[in-house]
């Protein structure tokens, strides 16, 4: 089992964009084989941070959804919107910091 976090500064100004392709991104990403749990949530003290949290069956399964076309959209709409992003992919022999 993998879990991921992801954590996004996004910039004040473009966080509806960011939600909205978001929203597209969730969609398609829940029908994806491997995929258990993904989810996005907007920090109540700082509505300009947001946390995915997935969690796959491996680390295999996460490889593909970084290949997913819906994922190529999300990295387009992502680079004029985000500030700051820190990815965790935990797995139970380590953690690995991106």
């Amino acid at each position: 089992m993998i879990y991921v976090i992801a954590t996004l500064r996004v910039k004040p100004e473009k966080l509806s964009r960011l939600l909205d392709a978001a929203r597209t991104v969730i969609a398609a990403t829940r029908k994806e084989d491997g995929c258990i749990f993904y989810d996005l949530h907007q920090s109540v003290t700082d509505p300009d941070q947001v946390v995915f949290v997935e969690r796959w069956t491996s680390r295999e399964a996460l490889a593909k959804h970084f290949e997913q076309p819906h994922m190529a959209v999300w990295r387009a709409a992502g680079a004029e919107c985000i500030l700051e992003r820190k990815v965790e992919i935990i797995a139970p022999e380590h953690v690995e910091t991106r």
